[in-house]
């Protein structure tokens, strides 16, 4: 029979096991659609979502001024998505933008690019599903 000593140790162990379990077990937001690779960190509109715009969207003769709307470029990206409505926090996956790029709404985008280069899919979403912050 365990003393009594012997019973505080072994549930002060265990309560300690199971802070450090859940503590360590903390991440940002996950969104998984589809194939898409999974996206597990905060993700920064400027720091990850505007290298992307400018890779695949912000290029002569899309996305760019004077162009196709919205202007994806890294100073006008966030007020273009924003003042047209193209993201909804509430519902991520019903999102315009989001809706483009998995072809779902026509054309598909990125236009004559492979379809989720640099997994832009995951991100834009991640970023919607995370508040679509300007960030």
């Amino acid at each position: 029979m365990l003393k009594k000593k012997e019973i505080l140790v072994l549930a002060w162990a265990v309560v300690t096991m199971a802070v450090i379990s859940i503590s360590g077990c903390a991440k940002d937001d996950t969104v998984t659609v589809g194939n898409m690779i999974t996206v597990t960190k905060a993700v920064s509109f400027s720091k990850d979502l505007v290298p992307l715009f400018a890779t695949n969207c912000a290029v002569t003769g899309c996305h760019v001024q004077g162009s196709i709307a919205p202007d994806l470029e890294a100073a006008t990206a966030y007020n273009q998505l924003t003042s047209m409505d193209l993201y909804n926090t509430g519902s991520p996956t019903s999102s315009v933008i989001y809706e483009h790029l998995m072809g779902t709404l026509t054309p598909a985008m990125p236009y004559n690019r492979p379809t989720n280069p640099q997994n832009i899919n995951g991100y834009v979403l991640a970023w919607i599903t995370q508040g679509a912050l300007n960030n």
